[in-house]
């Protein structure tokens, strides 16, 4: 596997820039909270279809407070559709008690306090720590792992991995918005079985096309 040198990898985000000035994520929430429901539900999900399970959550419940009220069996009647729904929402009731418990409602951040909570593992807690609190986390997701080797920026076979590799790589213009253009690059263009190198703004850059 060849990988990309510093210059590549700068030319890699630019060009990605360019294409997505301004990526952000696909879950839909009305506020901080809801965001961290929805990321918890997406594990194993596409992000459409944790919105549509969750429109109709949302609008009537939007606080761990009103989460509580619901109940374990009211949310799984929202979100029949989303799989393993009964461990998630299992996770979603214990998580929003915690928030109410322990921190007065609000979403903690810190990474140890959001991995405290029940359901919230790395990933999770990086999305939020980024997309809530504007710190420059990569959160590695399916997408992530595979789009990262094949663009030649990490040799890696974990998420942990891959992540402090792409830390220590991607250019600090593009921290903040590297695992979202990364991610939406992988979910419409780098697809999984059929990349769509054809219509690739990486063309040239990439290892796998025409570099």
């Amino acid at each position: 596997m060849k990988l990309l040198e510093s210059r590549e990898i700068a030319l890699v985000f630019k060009r990605l820039s360019a294409a997505l000035p301004e990526p952000k994520t696909e879950l839909e929430s009305v506020n901080d909270y809801t965001l961290l429901v929805a990321v918890v539900l997406s594990a194993q999900m596409t992000d459409k279809g944790v919105n549509r399970a969750t429109r109709a959550l949302f609008e009537a419940v939007d606080t761990p407070e009103k989460m509580l009220a619901l109940g374990e069996e009211g949310l799984r009647e929202h979100i029949k559709s989303v799989n393993l729904y009964p461990t998630k929402a299992r996770h979603v009731i214990a998580l929003s008690r915690v928030l109410v418990e322990r921190f007065g409602g609000a979403l903690p951040d810190t990474r140890e306090g959001l991995e405290s909570l029940p359901g919230v593992g790395r990933k999770t807690a990086n999305v939020i720590l980024n997309v809530v609190f504007g710190k420059p986390t990569i959160p590695v997701d399916t997408h992530l792992l595979r789009v990262a080797p094949r663009l030649g920026l990490s040799a890696a076979a974990t998420p942990r991995a891959v992540e402090e590799d792409l830390l220590g790589k991607i250019p600090k213009r593009y921290a903040m918005t590297a695992h979202h253009l990364l991610l939406l690059h992988g979910r419409y263009v780098c697809t999984a079985r059929a990349p769509k190198c054809g219509e690739c703004v990486l063309a040239g850059v990439c290892p796998k096309n025409g570099l």
